[in-house]
């Protein structure tokens, strides 16, 4: 029966079609059950947890956070001693983890560019190394890596007693690298606020450049006015403070060496792995941006008379970006996240500081939702930047 006879015949009084067969009802129904299970689900988890903590003798909730840790971090951006909070153990880890992130994606990002670049070479020898160096670290898993760095290259480095003695009183051995503490006087926090001074005015200066060439078509080179303004500036007040530096050196003794600060191995070997691993990625994303871009737009730039270097600065370039820029968002929430195996070798992140509070207080459930919420912010936060730089990259029409 056709729905204008279903309609014709409920209107002679004969029996309606039953709701059942309604879509809009049919939604309704399934996503009321949908909810009732997902409810029934957590509820079911949730007693259960509870349950098994009343049974374990384990009081949840966050107060342990203010407890005495009584381990020690050997590698720790603030000050940290057996006598810190667990809070201060995770915070540690938080920020060890954070810098991870930001000099590993900083690293791979420049190391991917070349190799992207370099992939498209029209030298053999460098496209072929190229295209070596991105099929060997796409293919290995990253956690090898890791172990390759730390076992294979920087433990074969010598002793402590043995250290290899660098310029500028530097030290390496296979506990790191020690090199000179700077100390800061008096009014320092002043070439911090210059150098800030003079990376808004560099900003603002590209951004007039910018629009005068819209207008005018005249470039302005901003690079050697951004290096005055960041360097220099920076400097000019340096100089006038008095100087206010000075170094704690790292001073060898016998068995040890005292004094001034040190990069642990840990810290290398991670950041190493992870910046090479995820270079291999990058570069791919890079390649596949440039040859995205059609070929026809470098062919009118050279008949223009554009050289070369700069078609692909100001043509190319600008116009891979927004190929690029969505899938190297990828790449960086995955370094961030691969920082979690520095655990492997003893790196100090928040997995690592996270897993012996939960050995020594029993509280898996509130480090567990630590990670989660902390890692979900940092994948967050990066999303949300890069769709923001993706937005102001975008190319508008006019």
């Amino acid at each position: 029966m056709t729905d204008h006879a279903i309609s014709v015949s409920s209107h002679r009084g004969e029996p309606r079609v039953s709701p059942i067969y309604d879509p809009k009802v049919r939604s309704i129904f399934f996503q009321i059950l949908t909810a009732v299970i997902v409810v029934l689900v957590t509820w079911s988890i949730s007693h259960n947890v509870s349950v098994n903590l009343a049974r374990a003798n384990i009081a949840s909730g966050y107060s342990f956070l203010a407890g005495r840790s009584g381990f020690d971090i050997g590698f720790a951006m603030i000050s940290y001693s057996s006598d810190s909070t667990y809070g201060d153990a995770l915070l540690v880890g938080l920020i060890n983890t954070i810098l991870i992130a930001i000099t590993g994606i900083f690293t791979a990002t420049i190391i991917g560019f070349l190799i992207g670049i370099g992939r498209l070479s029209r030298n053999w020898l460098i496209a072929k190394l190229c295209t070596v160096y991105v099929e060997v670290f796409r293919n290995i898993p990253p956690l090898l890596v890791i172990f390759f760095w730390y076992s294979g290259v920087l433990s074969s480095l010598p002793q402590v007693r043995d250290s290899l003695k660098l310029p500028f009183n530097m030290f390496l051995n296979n506990r790191g690298l020690a090199f000179p503490k700077p100390l800061w006087g008096d009014g320092a926090y002043l070439i911090s606020v210059a150098v800030l001074v003079g990376v808004i005015a560099t900003l603002a200066i590209a951004m007039w450049a910018k629009q005068r060439q819209m207008r005018t078509g005249k470039q302005f080179h901003t690079i050697w006015a951004g290096a005055g303004l960041i360097v220099g500036l920076p400097l000019l007040t340096f100089l006038a403070l008095g100087a206010p530096l000075s170094f704690d050196y790292p001073i060898a003794g016998r068995f040890n060496l005292s004094g001034g600060s040190v990069i642990a191995p840990e810290f290398v070997a991670l950041y190493l792995a992870l910046s090479f691993y995820t270079a291999a990625f990058i570069a791919e994303i890079i390649r596949a941006g440039i040859r995205g871009v059609p070929k026809g737009q470098s062919e009118a730039s050279f008949a223009l008379g554009l050289q070369p270097s700069t078609t692909t600065r100001l043509v190319v370039i600008p116009q891979a970006m927004r190929i690029i820029i969505p899938p190297l968002t990828s790449q960086y929430l995955n370094l961030t996240k691969n920082s979690s195996l520095g655990v492997a070798i003893g790196f100090p992140e928040l997995v690592s500081t996270g897993g012996t509070t939960m050995n020594q207080t029993g509280q898996a459930v509130e480090v567990i939702s630590i990670w989660l919420v902390v890692y979900l912010t940092i994948s967050i936060v990066t999303s949300l930047f890069m769709n923001w730089f993706n937005a102001k990259m975008a190319l508008v029409e006019r």
